[in-house]
């Protein structure tokens, strides 16, 4: 979807026109929908809490000014909208890592073994006890400050760096064979 189309259908969702909801909703939905199941792994309330942003974005619609992509904004809104539903149910975030792509990649080998690497990253990852994959997966991923995650997770800043230091310390570990490219990548990306 264009721009302008973005601005007409942002205009017409303005003037209460509700077809206008139904193309940002159908376009849109599942974008949102597996955002916001990777982050709560539950079917239902990955159904339920899509279902809620474009409820909020027709109740807010008024009050909308979005200044880049409107896809990137309602994506944003799934993720909120589930990080929320986490921090009211007490439980911690888990994210996939397969939203990282390393841009690292130059030649068909750099992309064999970056992808091999990669995948190990992703294995350790996941070995890693919800709490502490959640506080890692926004620290590196969604580059929060220890501040921001504190706030999102609800925990002490200084859990959140215990937390990464055992992340740190299991993905040292699990990737004892990978360790120097391991920290290529780190220095890298992270």
């Amino acid at each position: 979807m264009t721009p302008k189309n973005n601005n007409d259908l942002l205009q017409r969702l303005k003037n209460n026109d509700k077809s206008a909801l139904k193309v940002i909703f159908q376009e849109h939905y599942p974008i949102v929908y597996r955002a916001i199941y990777r982050i709560v792994s539950d079917l239902g309330i990955a159904e339920d809490l899509s279902q809620d942003v474009f409820m909020r974005l027709w109740e807010k619609r008024h009050k909308i000014d979005i200044k880049g992509a409107l896809g990137a904004y309602i994506r944003r809104m799934g993720v909120n909208e589930a990080l929320g539903y986490l921090r009211k149910n007490k439980k911690y975030i888990i994210e996939e890592v397969a939203d990282y792509h390393s841009p690292l990649t130059v030649s068909g080998e750099d992309t064999y073994l970056d992808n091999e690497l990669q995948i190990e990253v992703n294995k350790a990852i996941e070995t890693l006890p919800p709490r502490c994959k959640a506080v890692f997966m926004l620290s590196r991923f969604e580059e929060l400050s220890y501040k921001e995650i504190s706030q999102k997770l609800d925990i002490s800043p200084k859990t959140v760096e215990n937390q990464i230091s055992k992340a740190l310390k299991t993905l040292r570990k699990a990737l004892k064979g990978y360790l120097s490219s391991f920290l290529i990548l780190c220095a890298l990306h992270f």
